[in-house]
């Protein structure tokens, strides 16, 4: 697989993780900076990062899949997350949820084909007096600017006028 940059996957991880190689108590550093580059974790990363700390893929795969934060598939640049935690469940969120599928094309869980959108389900993000609430890449959007907001990302000008 060659990057953006011109660099193979396994070029890059290993320059990625250079800087923790022999260093304890690393991996989960590593394992944000493999994501925050590749924006998830491919299992030719892991193998890479595996060798390059020392450790085997299986106690790398048992940390990743404990944190909910990392993910092993290729996900969107946008993340949508509908919140379904009580107070937004009462407040409407399962039809704030049908809204945003709908206006997305993508069901829960799914990504768009172009990488654009991801779109998930969050059991609460702590803004129940804000509720129903809808978080487009971790910032709180309100329910009625959600539409315009998501309109705006398509375009690329980051939801944000």
């Amino acid at each position: 697989m060659v990057t953006e940059c011109g660099t193979t996957l396994l070029e890059r991880t290993r320059g990625i993780v250079a800087p923790y190689a022999g260093r304890e108590g690393m991996l989960v550093h590593a394992l944000q900076d493999v994501q925050g580059v590749f924006g998830y974790l491919p299992e030719d990363a892991l193998r890479v990062l595996a060798e390059e700390l020392g450790v085997s893929l299986s106690h790398i795969w048992g940390v990743a899949s404990f944190y909910d934060r990392f993910h092993f598939i290729r996900r969107g640049r946008n993340t949508v997350r509908v919140c379904t935690g009580t107070a937004c469940q009462v407040q409407g969120s399962r039809n704030v949820l049908q809204q945003v599928e709908k206006l997305l094309g993508l069901r829960n869980g799914e990504t768009s084909p172009d990488f654009s959108f991801t779109l998930e389900t969050v059991n609460c993000v702590g803004c129940c007096g804000l509720a129903p609430v809808v978080t487009v890449n971790n910032e709180v959007v309100p329910a009625p600017e959600m539409e315009r907001v998501l309109a705006d990302l398509r375009k690329g000008n980051g939801g944000n006028d």
